[in-house]
């Protein structure tokens, strides 16, 4: 297994531990000072590294809702329609790994179609990914704390 592999698992799974540990009715609350929800973030977590890593849109993982729901400038004060529960969206962040981690290593040196913020290639890409992730991480670790404290 390669370090971006592993990287991703532990970034994961430190996503994963921090949705467990939160309780329920913290979700969709919006704090002072934040644009979105816990809820917003998880969807985002999944939809953002699906367009990164997998194609999304053009997939079938992934409901085609879930780029208005979850990318990048959208907010829960606009959802409109059915919103996938957090439930579900853990568990489609669980089954997200396996395909990230069936990526073949070759790839990663692949060049992108056009550059993507500077990166060239699908590792590059890759990283950006786990710095995502890590930084909404971040956010939720945030907002756990200053949901806590209000209450």
């Amino acid at each position: 297994m390669n370090y971006l592999n592993s990287q991703l698992q532990l970034t994961r799974q430190k996503v994963l531990s921090e949705i467990e540990g939160i309780n329920p009715e913290l979700f969709d609350i919006q704090p002072n000072g934040f644009n979105n929800t816990i809820h917003w973030h998880i969807g985002h977590v999944l939809t953002v590294a699906e367009q990164f890593l997998l194609g999304y849109p053009h997939t079938n993982h992934l409901p085609a809702n879930y780029g208005e729901l979850f990318g990048y400038g959208s907010k829960p004060a606009d959802w409109k329609g059915e919103v996938p529960s957090v439930e579900t969206l853990v568990q489609q962040l669980q089954e997200q790994v396996n395909r990230i981690l069936a990526i073949p290593e070759e790839r990663y040196n692949e060049k992108l179609p056009q550059p993507f913020l500077g990166l060239e290639t699908v590792g590059e890409i890759f990283t950006l990914a786990l710095f995502h992730e890590s930084n909404h991480l971040g956010q939720i670790h945030a907002m756990k704390r200053v949901i806590d404290a209000a209450n």
